[in-house]
């Protein structure tokens, strides 16, 4: 072996995670080291398949994660003998050896894998397999489909928390995330990576530039069944809540209490959509808001037309501001973008499984949800809670706000205009 290649592979891991809280990579002596000898620091410890430490899995996680899907380079001699958890509480990663790469389309490919299965979309779950190598393109899609619908149906009904990550990507799951999985269960049998790190996937997914990621995001939000669909804000609220758990940015805000007041809550939305990475995001949420403006609008002339119309001796109506189902849809969408945004509708235990909701079907009439929607606007003290946090924004994103109500009126506008031109012409 060429200890002189080996060398640069463990300094592109020492560059790339030796940063991490909790992490260690063993620093080399090069000026002491040759082709065929090479001088590594002394680490002492203790497996880590031999101590109960969830936490140190934890860190593991966040770093194998980050080796898999955020550079694509990767430690792939998984086995618990090359993990140490060190006398100071760090974990060690040993031999480097044996490392891989994971191309950008599989790291799309791992993630929309893990999207489809907690939204149970096995049609679109079959595709990533073959995307990720675990099955060929010649396979038989609806077989497929079916079997993965046996196999995953029941336990993501419960929640993600019953998924293995070796069931989910077979061999793939033979990296050393699945070793960590089997080391942690072996003390926890309740332990599943992929519960610990689908916050971080569905942070992923939100701030994702690539395309491939930004076509899920949308058929996600707005397909059901590979048609065009009604816009799933159920779906949207189980990313952004989850995503809000991520922490991203140091492996030891994973042994910080959740802070689950809702004015925290309030805060983190308003600062990842008004930031340039949320602008994906940003961009989706007006469109909604402008389709409730306008259905808002449509049920305020209706309920105002009927009430004129109602003292007449004959009938009369006013087709021009009838609303369609699309407009009830829109107008209840508005209700839940404004519960969510308030932080009303923060869901604190959620199980990672995400629930299908009905927006033709809630029990009530538009003009109903219309009085809802004018009562919360109208209603200051549930505004409070965004107003409150506006001052504590940083300034680019309180500059970013600024634009907003211009955006957004310029999105409304194009809707009513389109709207009144197709009614009339149409």
């Amino acid at each position: 072996m060429d200890y002189c290649s080996l060398s640069h592979l463990i300094w592109l891991s020492r560059q790339l995670y030796g940063g991490l809280q909790d992490v260690c990579v063993p620093e080399m002596y090069l000026e002491r080291s040759t082709r065929r000898v090479l001088i590594m620091e002394w680490v002492e410890g203790q497996k880590l398949s031999e101590v109960k430490d969830l936490y140190l899995i934890e860190v593991g996680v966040y770093c194998s994660f980050n080796q898999l899907l955020e550079y694509g380079f990767y430690h792939a001699d998984p086995h618990p003998g090359n993990l140490l958890r060190t006398y100071d509480g760090k974990l060690a990663y040993l031999d480097f050896g044996m490392m891989g790469e994971f191309k950008q389309e599989l790291r799309d490919g791992f993630i929309e894998a893990c999207l489809h299965l907690v939204n149970r979309d096995f049609d679109a779950l079959a595709k990533d397999f073959v995307t990720l190598g675990l099955l060929p393109p010649t396979a038989e899609k609806g077989a497929v489909t079916k079997a993965l619908t046996d196999v995953f149906q029941n336990a993501v009904a419960k929640g993600v928390r019953n998924i293995s990550f070796g069931d989910l990507l077979g061999n793939l799951g033979s990296t050393i995330l699945a070793v960590l999985e089997g080391i942690a269960i072996s003390f926890n049998p309740d332990y599943k990576v992929l519960s610990s790190t689908y916050p971080w996937i569905a942070r992923k997914v939100l701030i994702g530039s690539s395309p491939q990621l930004r076509s899920s995001l949308e058929a996600l939000l707005y397909k059901v069944n590979l048609q065009e669909g009604v816009f799933r804000i159920d779906r949207l609220e189980s990313l952004l809540t989850e995503s809000l758990r991520a922490r991203m940015e140091k492996a030891s805000d994973k042994r910080q209490t959740e802070n689950t007041d809702s004015r925290v809550f309030i805060k983190q939305i308003l600062s990842f959509t008004l930031t340039e990475k949320g602008a994906f995001v940003r961009e989706i949420l007006l469109q909604e808001f402008a389709k409730g403006l306008d259905a808002l609008g449509l049920a305020t002339m209706d309920r105002i037309t009927s009430a004129a119309t109602s003292s007449l001796p004959f009938s009369a109506s006013f087709s021009f501001f009838a609303m369609a189902d699309e407009d009830i849809v829109n107008l209840r969408t508005l209700r839940q973008l404004m519960l969510l945004l308030s932080g009303l509708q923060k869901n604190e235990s959620s199980t990672l499984a995400v629930k299908d909701v009905n927006l033709y079907e809630n029990g009530r009439t538009y003009s109903e949800d219309a009085s809802l929607v004018i009562y919360q606007l109208a209603s200051i003290q549930e505004l409070l809670p965004i107003l409150s946090v506006i001052p504590e924004l940083p300034p680019e994103s309180q500059q970013q706000l600024l634009h907003l109500p211009t955006d957004l009126a310029g999105k409304l506008v194009s809707r009513v205009a389109a709207r009144t031109i197709r009614r009339i012409f149409i």
